[in-house]
Formats: C-alpha cells, structure tokens, sequence
C-alpha cells in the first residue's frame, strides 16, 4: 500500500486506521492523522454536506459554540481593528457577533462567500472557526491565512486536537467526510516554527498563533 505523504509538512506517514473502506495515515513528524486524499469527496459533494448544517447566526447554541474565539477577538482587539472570518459558512455567526459589537470584520469562504478581493487585502486577525479540518491541502491554506494577517497579527483556529488519548474508532470527529485532517498539537509547533509565526496559544479547542 502506497503511503502518502503529509499534507501539512510533507513528511513521511504510516497506515493508522481503517474505517468504511475509508484510510487514515499519521504523520512521523508532526502526528497529525490524515485521509488519504484518494478518499476526499467531490466538491459539490462537499457543498452538498455544508448546506445542510443547521447553523443559524441567532441560535443561541450556535453563538455559544463560537464565542470563544469571538471573545478572544474582543479581549484582543477593539473594533478600530479589521478582521476576517475565513470560511464563515452559509451561517457567519462570528461575523454577526463581532459586526453586533461594531467590529470591522470581512468574511469569505468558497462555497458561500467567494471574494477573491477581501484576500488581496491584510487583517489585524482572523477568524477559522471549524475549517481547519476540512482543508485538503493544508500547508498552502496556512501559507495564504499567514499571508493575510498584518505584523502582529493574530490567527484564532477552532477545532477538535488529535492527542494519544483520542478513541479514534469511536470518535465522533472523523465520522464527518468533510473532515480530512485531524490536528495533533505538534503539528501547531511545526506551523509556528516554519512559517514564521511568533507565538503560539492552545487552549482547549482554541488554537491562536501569533505573527
């Protein structure tokens, strides 16, 4: 069976899981798990999936959900700031959140948003709540978001860690087809030191790194 490579850090990476005929592999660097990309499902597919969420931006759930990366901006910055909601979804809840409390924030995502514009632009932070998982490629999403923040600038990443103690089999997380990669905490450590970020945060579920 031919191993790919790590979409993150282009490392080599040993067969992990199988599940529904679909592999996962884990990276001998950073450890993230990855799907093997022949598993990835087709865009319109993967369109499809993202309108069915029932993600409405005045579901007190919803907000509830996203506030802590919503309230970090808001500790972090003041609404003189410009930000972005990268891959906001058909249901922008971060960008209603922040725009209630007068932010000056933009937001895009390729399905629902597509603004080539706002991405020739350069933000104080951004905002990728539940999306980092659902990048097919993401040493060159990372490459394009570090490209966008201004010095100093601060990228707030909402999503589910991979760690040893994660019940692969019985985690939920993986079962979405849309979800092709599962962050392990030494992968952050890899983005910080290579491309070119200052500091780096975890807590929880909250990943900020900082320019």
């Amino acid at each position: 069976m031919l191993k790919p490579y790590c979409t993150l850090c282009n490392d080599q990476t040993d067969f992990f899981y199988e599940s529904n005929q679909r592999h996962y592999y884990q990276c001998k660097n950073c450890s993230s798990i990855m799907l093997a990309p022949k598993h990835f499902i087709s865009l319109e597919e993967e369109r499809k999936r993202y309108r069915k969420h029932n993600n409405c931006v005045d579901d007190p759930r919803y907000q509830k959900f996203v506030s802590p990366i919503a309230d970090e901006i808001k500790r972090d910055f003041t609404p003189e700031h410009t930000g972005l909601d990268f891959g906001a979804g058909p249901g922008p809840v971060i960008t209603k959140l922040l725009q209630d409390a007068g932010y000056n924030i933009d937001l895009y995502d390729p399905f629902f948003w597509n603004r080539p514009e706002v991405l020739r632009l350069k933000y104080d932070y951004i905002a990728c709540c539940e999306v980092i998982e659902h990048f097919n490629d993401p040493l060159k999403d990372f490459l394009l978001l570090q490209s966008l923040l201004k010095p100093g600038g601060v990228l707030y990443c909402m999503t589910e860690l991979y760690s040893d103690q994660v019940d692969f089999k019985n985690w939920h997380y993986k079962n979405d087809p849309t979800h092709v990669f599962f962050y392990h905490k030494d992968a952050f450590e890899w983005i910080k030191g290579n491309l070119h970020f200052h500091k780096l945060h975890i807590s929880n579920r909250l990943i900020k790194l900082t320019m």
